[in-house]
């Protein structure tokens, strides 16, 4: 179960006036004692998530957009299990994901011999981006969230977190199950892409997550290095691609990209 030494309030005792919405305590096992999370039953739009991030930080609820899908399927069925998810804290994130790529890596990349050896966390790139990494993540969301944008109809949720990072296990959210069945592990590496990336978690669908980065990788080395730690995070990123290989993938999806998008299959 995920707990926290100074446990958060809920989204339903934080005494905001919030639109209309839904409280999900649904979960894969039970009802939850407690909200999960509060999202909006209307569709977000330019200005929803620094205006919740504001209204939610000081109270310690964190903002992100809620994909319901080609399926329309919202929180209350995504198979929210809190009580089978741990703290992010408690796992490393090099140790989280040397053990994915030993286990995947040498069969699903076809790498041989030195290659199949875990290459170790990316480095911190050398260059800073332009933005803040709360600012960066409020515009991305803007652009998801515009009319004519990319994901039009995603809704607004408060969920209660301390780091960005931790919003999947705060939820239990089963999205990579059949990668990891506990989300805390992924949340220790995303953590470290906070720390290293400017990383925030902008988007959750059932199975999918989109990520703002405010300090991408800005040559090939770096992009490549960390290519690796994107296979082991999410394989099916790279094994379900047409950018099946690790140099591809860093070439296209990590060099100089604001955002990182993943999906389990």
């Amino acid at each position: 179960m995920a707990t926290l030494p100074n446990p958060l309030r809920s989204p339903a005792d934080a005494g905001l006036q919030l639109p209309p919405g839904t409280y999900v305590d649904t979960t894969i096992d039970e009802t939850w004692h407690e909200p999960l999370l509060w999202y909006a039953d209307e569709p977000a739009s330019p200005g929803t998530w620094a205006a919740l991030r504001a209204t939610g930080r000081p109270v310690g609820l964190l903002p992100v957009l809620i994909d319901g899908g080609m399926r329309t399927q919202w929180p209350e069925a995504w198979d929210l299990g809190p009580a089978r998810t741990s703290y992010p804290g408690d796992h490393d994130a090099e140790d989280v994901l040397s053990e994915a790529w030993e286990a995947y890596a040498a069969d699903e990349l076809d790498l041989d011999g030195s290659e199949a050896d875990w290459p170790g966390l990316a480095p911190v790139p050398a260059e800073s981006g332009p933005d803040a990494p709360d600012t960066l993540a409020a515009e991305i969301a803007d652009r998801l969230t515009a009319p004519d944008g990319p994901m039009a109809g995603v809704r607004a949720a408060l969920v209660p977190a301390r780091r960005s990072a931790d919003i999947p296990a705060a939820i239990g959210w089963s999205g990579p199950l059949n990668h990891e069945n506990d989300v805390a592990r992924l949340c220790a590496v995303l953590r470290s892409w906070e720390d290293r990336f400017g990383a925030r978690i902008v988007v959750l669908g059932f199975d999918t997550m989109v990520v703002s980065v405010s300090r991408p990788p800005t040559t090939i080395a770096e992009s490549e290095a960390l290519a690796a730690e994107h296979f082991a995070f999410c394989p099916d990123n790279i094994q379900q691609s047409t950018l099946n290989t690790l140099e591809a993938y860093a070439e296209k999806a990590l060099l100089n990209q604001e955002t990182w998008a993943f999906w389990w299959d």
